[in-house]
């Protein structure tokens, strides 16, 4: 397996620090980055590495990109928070700029991720009874297994992973689980008259970038429509150019009618996210019955503006296409007999290890650490390789061989 390692003094003081002073809720690979640029960041040692995770796909955009930077200081130095009590000039211009960006009536901001999510459920449940005319407590909204929508109690409530569950009950109701990539279950499921939406990620990124078969994101679609439900799509890591496109759904053009985005939204600046919907959806919340302290603040608004003209003008999907074809094959050309699926779309990428070591694949990523490339495990037995946008054909070929190297240390 992978050689012995030291672990630098220097690294080894704030680990003890983490380890001593913070929540043990996450196990990262031993490493302290302190600095990043474009695709690489580097270590308090001075160590430069290649990012395959890009803050799980919060980076698409590169390492402090200097258009987003500038924008962020600019902004920083004239106004940073309003709070919704007030109105504000970069909130009114961001709100025209994304729905414009995206084709939709209305825009609700928020900062993290799974704020986003529950943003979505709620406008989804007060649509349903408002206009669906559900009977009140009613509602009923499909997800699929292996889904990661977040770790809020609400959204562990219809998780399947037992990691993200256990002791955590009781669990919120409302909710039912069928398989992701399973048309069938979707048309049982849309039966109930109850069903108010149907959530699903066009793309299961932390269940190992599970991609389904072509044909069901657009009949899902059009299941939902015939039943009258809302389609929610989660692209909060599938979106903003990652699969090579701007939205993964774009592939079978598919348009949600709840869309929600975060990560990348904002260049990995500072937590931004968007839940964006019609006239129809988004106004059945009213004034008071939700909100956020930091949601829509105009540095969020200012830093979302520039990261999202950067997708375009530099044109990163188009990259991630090319990129992503050029890792999938150079993977697939190592023909390790430890890789058992090279899979993905665009610059979103993951391997299926096989190999009688339950811990082969975080082995792995140690090895690739020492070599200069920083991944991670997800499920256990898979790798998800999900660079920058902006890495180049050179830098691909690098990190192909940095991961033959790499396979090479597994016995």
């Amino acid at each position: 397996m992978v050689p012995n390692y030291t672990i630098s003094e220097k690294t080894q003081h704030f680990l003890g620090l983490e380890e001593q002073y913070g929540a043990h809720n996450y196990h990262p690979l031993p490493v302290v980055l302190t600095r990043g640029e474009g695709v690489f960041v580097w270590d308090v040692d001075g160590k430069r590495y290649y990012d395959f995770l890009s803050g799980y796909s919060a980076v698409n955009q590169g390492h402090c990109h200097p258009k987003i930077v500038a924008a962020l200081v600019e902004q920083a130095s004239k106004l940073t928070l309003t709070s919704r009590a007030f109105y504000s000039d970069l909130l009114a211009e961001y709100t025209q700029y994304i729905t414009r960006y995206f084709g939709y009536d209305k825009v609700l901001p928020m900062n993290t991720g799974v704020e986003a999510v529950e943003t979505a459920l709620k406008l989804c449940r007060k649509w349903a009874y408002m206009v669906k005319g559900i009977p009140e407590n009613k509602a009923k909204i499909i997800v699929c297994s292996d889904n990661f929508h977040g770790r809020t109690l609400n959204v562990v409530s219809f998780s399947t992973d037992p990691v993200a569950r256990k002791n955590f009950g009781p669990y919120m109701p409302g909710y039912e689980v069928i398989p992701f990539n399973n048309l069938p279950a979707l048309e049982k499921a849309l039966q109930d008259p109850n069903v108010a939406g149907f959530m699903v990620e066009p793309i299961q990124g932390e269940a190992g970038v599970k991609v389904p078969d072509e044909g069901y994101l657009s009949n899902a679609r059009q299941y939902c429509a015939d039943a009258n439900v809302l389609f929610i799509a989660d692209e909060i890591q599938t979106g903003l150019a990652r699969t090579g496109l701007m939205l993964a759904c774009d592939h079978e053009n598919v348009r949600p009618d709840i869309l929600i985005l975060g990560k990348a939204l904002s260049g990995g600046m500072l937590p931004v996210s968007a839940v964006l919907a019609d006239d129809e959806i988004m106004l059945t919340i009213k004034p008071g019955e939700h909100g956020s302290t930091y949601g829509g603040n105009p540095l969020a608004c200012k830093v979302a503006m520039a990261a999202l003209e950067i997708l375009r003008t530099e044109k990163m999907a188009e990259n991630a296409v090319k990129m992503g074809e050029l890792l999938r094959k150079g993977i697939e050309d190592i023909q390790s007999p430890f890789i058992n699926l090279v899979r993905g779309k665009g610059l979103l990428n993951a391997i299926v290890i096989d190999h009688p070591h339950e811990d082969a694949a975080w082995e792995l990523c140690l090895a690739l650490k020492e070599n200069g490339l920083l991944a991670k495990p997800t499920h256990g037995d898979k790798i998800r390789f999900a660079p920058p946008l902006v890495i180049n054909a050179s830098q691909i070929n690098d990190c192909v061989s940095i991961i033959k190297k790499s396979l090479e240390t597994l016995s």
